[in-house]
C-alpha cells in the first residue's frame, strides 16, 4: 500500500499532467443550475431506466470512483447530498482520459442529461465535466470514516467531508441558534452587543484572560460575561434585551468545558427570575421541536422530555431528596464532617452556605437528568442576586436558580440586586477577596455601580449556555463535538 507521501507525490503529478493539457485545475466559478438534492427529488419519478432529457450543471467533490475502462461511475458530495455521475468514452471522446486525472476528493462540475439507472438511482449522464478543484491530500480511510477523535477535533475540516453526521450537528447547531432568536424576539426582547474587550471584568465567577491594548497603554480582559453591560443598558430604558456572545473562562478543558464558549445572556424589567423560568422552558421546547418534531430526545442512553413544567426544588430540598442529607438539621460541624466523609473538597473556613452548594454539587448534581431547576441558592453564591423575599430565608439565600439536564447545569437566573448600597458593599468585599487571593472573585466596577445609582428597576436575569445545550438536543457526549474548533493543547 501507497504511504501518504507516496499518494500526494502522484496527486501533485496529475496536477501537473492537467497543467500542460492547459487545463486549470482551479478554476474561478461554476454555473451551477441544481443541488444534488434539487436532482433526485425532482427527477425521483423516473422509471428505471428512462431518461429526462433534461440538461443540468451540478458540482461537488468526489466520494466515490469506479473505472471500468470506456465507462466511470462516481459520486460527488455538495453541501447536503451525494449524487451519482455516469461517464461515458462515447459521449465525451475528446475529455474522457482526463478522468484518470481525478481522484477522490477533487471536486468536479458536470454538465449532463437527468435519468434513471436499472438499479432505481437518479444520475447525470455527463456531456461534459471539469476539474474545479485538483485536492493533494487523499481522504482517511477511503471514506470510511476519521475515526481517531484527538484528530477529528484538530482537523475539523477533514471530519466534516468523511462524516456526515457531524456536519448534520452544526447544521443542527444553526437550526437551535435560529429557535432560541425567534423565541426571544417573539417576546419583544431586543438583540444587542456589548464589548468582548473590558477594562474591567464582571458578571461571573471565574479567573479572565488577560491582555494588554497598546495604544492606550493600559490592560483589559476577555469578558467572562455579559452580565454588567446589559444591566446598564436596562438602566438606560430598555425593557427587554439579549445577547449572543462569546465568553472566556480561563479555567478547565473537559467534556463539558471550553475556554471560549458560546452563551446568551438575556434581561426583563419588571420581572423576577420566576419569569426566567418560563422563558428557558419555551426556549429549550422550541429547539427540540425544531431538530426532533417533538419536546422529547435520546440523550447518552436517557429520554429526556423538555416538556413544561420542569420538576424545581431548593437547593436544601434536593440534598434531602437525592442525598438524604436534611442540611436545615446540620450544624456547620455536621456538614463539615459529612464533606470529610464523601470527599468533597471546600475552602479554609467555609460557610454553611458553602458546605451546602459544596455538597450538592457533588451528591446530587449528576442525579439530575430531566430537566429541573434548583433554586435558592446559598447568598454567599454571588453578590450580584437578590435575597430571598420571605423573611425566614433572606439573609441565608438568594433569589437564584441554576437548571440541570443530563446532570449538568444549563444556566443560571436571578432575580437581580437593584439596590446601590447593598451592590456597593457586596462588590467592596469581592475586591477585598480578590486581593487577599481568591482568583475568581469579582473586581469592583464603580460606574457599574454608579449606572444602578440612576436607577435600575426591578429585573430578572438570565444566561444560559449554547454549547452545553446543542450538546443535550444533538446527543453529543462533549462540548468539542458542538464547537467547530474547539481548543486543543498544542
Amino acid at each position: 500500500m501507497p504511504t501518504e507521501e507516496e499518494l500526494i507525490s502522484e496527486r501533485k503529478r496529475k496536477r501537473e499532467e492537467l497543467i500542460k493539457l492547459g487545463v486549470n485545475p482551479y478554476p474561478y466559478r461554476f454555473d451551477r443550475t441544481h443541488t444534488n438534492p434539487e436532482v433526485t427529488e425532482k427527477w425521483s419519478k423516473l422509471t428505471p431506466g428512462e431518461s429526462s432529457g433534461d440538461e443540468v450543471k451540478v458540482c461537488g467533490r468526489i466520494v466515490g470512483l469506479r473505472r471500468m475502462g470506456k465507462a466511470t461511475f462516481l459520486h460527488i458530495l455538495d453541501a447536503k447530498a451525494r449524487l451519482q455521475i455516469y461517464l461515458k468514452f462515447d459521449n465525451i471522446p475528446e475529455i474522457y482520459e482526463r478522468i484518470k486525472l481525478a481522484d477522490s476528493g477533487d471536486f468536479l462540475g458536470v454538465t449532463g442529461k437527468v435519468f434513471k439507472t436499472t438499479t432505481g438511482e437518479v444520475t447525470v449522464n455527463a456531456t461534459q465535466f471539469e476539474i474545479l478543484c485538483k485536492s493533494l491530500r487523499p481522504l482517511p480511510e477511503k471514506w470510511h470514516g476519521l475515526k481517531d477523535i484527538e484528530t477529528r477535533y484538530r482537523q475539523r475540516y477533514v471530519d466534516l467531508i468523511v462524516n456526515p453526521e457531524v456536519r448534520d450537528t452544526f447544521i443542527n447547531r444553526a437550526k437551535i441558534i435560529d429557535s432560541i432568536r425567534r423565541e426571544l424576539q417573539s417576546r419583544d426582547f431586543l438583540e444587542v452587543e456589548t464589548p468582548t474587550l473590558q477594562p474591567i471584568y464582571g458578571g461571573g465567577s471565574a479567573k479572565p484572560f488577560k491582555t494588554h491594548l497598546n495604544s492606550l497603554k493600559m490592560d483589559v480582559f476577555l469578558r467572562i460575561a455579559p452580565e454588567l453591560y446589559l444591566k446598564r443598558l436596562i438602566v438606560g430604558g430598555y425593557d427587554k434585551v439579549f445577547e449572543f456572545c462569546k465568553n472566556f473562562r480561563n479555567e478547565d478543558v473537559d467534556r463539558t468545558h471550553n475556554p471560549e464558549f458560546s452563551m446568551v445572556e438575556l434581561y426583563q424589567a419588571y420581572a423576577d427570575f420566576t419569569d426566567m423560568k418560563e422563558i428557558l422552558q419555551d426556549i429549550y421546547i422550541a429547539a427540540a421541536k425544531a431538530i426532533h418534531g417533538s419536546t422529547k430526545f435520546e440523550y447518552q442512553g436517557n429520554t429526556i422530555d423538555v416538556k413544561k413544567p420542569w420538576a424545581s426544588y431548593t437547593m436544601v430540598e434536593a440534598l434531602q431528596k437525592f442525598a438524604g442529607i436534611d442540611a436545615e438539621k446540620l450544624t456547620e460541624a455536621d456538614l463539615n464532617k459529612l464533606c470529610v466523609q464523601h470527599r468533597v473538597e471546600v475552602n479554609n473556613n467555609p460557610t454553611k452556605g458553602q458546605l451546602i452548594q459544596a455538597l450538592f454539587e457533588e451528591l446530587v448534581e449528576k442525579k439530575l437528568v430531566q430537566p429541573t431547576f434548583i433554586t435558592h441558592h446559598p447568598t454567599e453564591s454571588t453578590p450580584l442576586c437578590k435575597q430571598c423575599r420571605e423573611p425566614h430565608l433572606s439573609g441565608q439565600f438568594i433569589e437564584r436558580f441554576e437548571p440541570y439536564i443530563a446532570g449538568m447545569e444549563i444556566g443560571n437566573a436571578y432575580s437581580e440586586l437593584n439596590d446601590p448600597v447593598k451592590q456597593r458593599e457586596l462588590l467592596e468585599d469581592q475586591a477585598n477577596q480578590l486581593r487577599a487571593g481568591a482568583e475568581e472573585a469579582h473586581p469592583m466596577d464603580e460606574d457599574f455601580v454608579q449606572s444602578i445609582e440612576y436607577g435600575l428597576p426591578p429585573t430578572g436575569g438570565m444566561g444560559f449556555g449554547i454549547d452545553r445545550m446543542i450538546m443535550i438536543i444533538t446527543n453529543n457526549a462533549s462540548i468539542r463535538d458542538v464547537i467547530f474548533f474547539p481548543f486543543m493543547k498544542k
